[in-house]
């Protein structure tokens, strides 16, 4: 419930907040209001907090006050979580080799997360290079462009609200010696070298990774049936 009430909140206050820097309207009401309409449970306890002050500056004040601290902190611009945004995954050839493939899939599947792109490559030691350019001056830059060329990788874009992050979260450390039970690394992989996947850490990264493996044109854009389960507002 709480994240519901978060991401409700946030979208509200993101566009109040934008359209209060071009009017007249004090930025003090505006997030007042975007907290009367996302906290629909706090609704009378707000309005009477902003109630009876005496001027913009005070309403702001006294407004600021009476949200959560999460929805405060949107003024920043950088709270991605409640994003919809897209990352790159690859199931390595070890993940693809051990048949993981629907064990892996399912993870994100079963988390709400939308496969928006996939398919199986056999990627050239030339091409994964360029997967690895941030790691070219590392001693096993070699060894790693070799494995992720020596057989097929299933290379995915998932989509979803925090995808980038929490698809981290899902996959796990990168020893998978320090990765906790329950994620993929954690259960399904012994080492380093043979840790079967492969996510975005960051946004720049997944734009930079999705544009290598995918063309515009492979890439699918559509509403899940589940979509109204998973991030729908109550």
């Amino acid at each position: 419930m709480s994240s519901q009430i978060y991401r409700s909140a946030a979208r509200t206050a993101r566009a109040l907040l934008s359209a209060s820097r071009s009017s007249s309207v004090p930025q003090g009401r505006a997030l007042a209001a975007a907290a009367a309409t996302s906290f629909r449970g706090k609704t009378a306890f707000i309005s009477s907090f902003y109630e009876g002050t005496g001027s913009a500056s005070r309403g702001w004040v006294s407004s600021a006050l009476a949200l959560p601290a999460a929805v405060y902190m949107l003024q920043d611009q950088e709270v991605h979580a409640a994003e919809m945004e897209r990352t790159f995954i690859a199931i390595k050839p070890d993940g693809v080799q051990r048949g993981l493939i629907a064990e892996i899939i399912s993870r994100f599947e079963r988390k709400g997360f939308k496969l928006v792109a996939v398919k199986l490559v056999v990627p050239s030691k030339e091409f994964a290079q360029k997967h690895y350019h941030d790691l070219k001056e590392r001693p096993f830059f070699d060894g790693l462009c070799n494995f992720l060329s020596s057989g097929p990788v299933l290379a995915m874009v998932w989509e979803g609200e925090g995808v980038i992050k929490y698809g981290r979260k899902l996959i796990g450390a990168t020893d998978p010696q320090k990765s906790e039970p329950g994620t993929i690394r954690g259960d399904l992989a012994v080492v380093v070298g043979r840790n079967i996947i492969h996510g975005s850490d960051g946004p720049e990264t997944a734009k930079d990774e999705i544009g290598l493996w995918f063309s515009p044109t492979e890439l699918v854009s559509y509403t899940g049936n589940a979509e109204k389960w998973v991030y729908g507002n109550n």
